[in-house]
């Protein structure tokens, strides 16, 4: 890795940067929760936008989801410094490592967010008042309606993500057909899921990477 994470000392190439501002929430903490993001490349032009409903979860959750859905798109699309924007402080300073991790719940989410910004060359975040963060504010409110059948007959339980110029890519679960590929980790002979949920009695193939 080049630099140090978060060294915002240092110039480099403003046309090397991409810029992405990311939210999640939850009506209810926990409640139906989801996130959204917006992706701009050197010169400002949006390159995708991603969001997803994430079921029954917290705000904290949602907002690391939101995260690790950027940081997935930067590293499946070879960008190499990636600024984030997001108005949660606590997630911001937990990443710079200011606040301690405490909740169970959150700290490997945590981890992987800081495994795969550790695969960029350079990675920033900045923290943001919510006004700043419209866009991605909004596309995660749409995935809560769609998720709680707010939006019509077509929208119900949905997962949007959009890629400008390039296929679709859904960062942190894919789905085709009946079948949907869900990120987790192990510990203790437990899998944990890093987003989504599986109903009781589904039939999963884990595949070890």
């Amino acid at each position: 890795m080049n630099g140090t994470l978060f060294d915002e000392g240092k110039a480099s190439e403003a046309s090397a940067w991409f810029t992405a501002h990311c939210d999640g929430g939850s009506r209810g903490n926990p409640g139906p929760a989801g996130y959204g993001a917006v992706i701009e490349d050197h010169q400002g032009r949006v390159v995708a936008r991603l969001s997803r409903y994430l079921g029954r979860q917290t705000n904290n959750f949602a907002e690391y989801s939101g995260l690790l859905a950027v940081l997935e798109w930067a590293l499946e699309n070879g960008v190499k410094q990636l600024r984030v924007v997001s108005d949660s402080e606590l997630m911001v300073n937990q990443m710079k490592g200011r606040y301690k991790v405490a909740s169970p719940g959150l700290k490997p989410l945590w981890e992987e967010a800081k495994r795969r910004a550790a695969r960029l060359s350079r990675f920033e975040m900045t923290h943001t008042l919510r006004g700043g963060n419209q866009e991605a504010d909004r596309l995660a409110n749409e995935a809560m309606d769609q998720g709680m059948g707010k939006s019509g007959p077509d929208g119900a339980g949905k997962a949007a993500s959009q890629q400008i110029g390039k296929s679709a890519s859904q960062p942190v679960g894919k789905s085709a057909g009946q079948r949907q590929v869900l990120e987790g980790y192990v510990k203790d002979g437990v899998v944990h899921l890093l987003n989504g949920e599986l109903p009781d009695g589904v039939f999963v193939k884990i595949t070890r990477e």
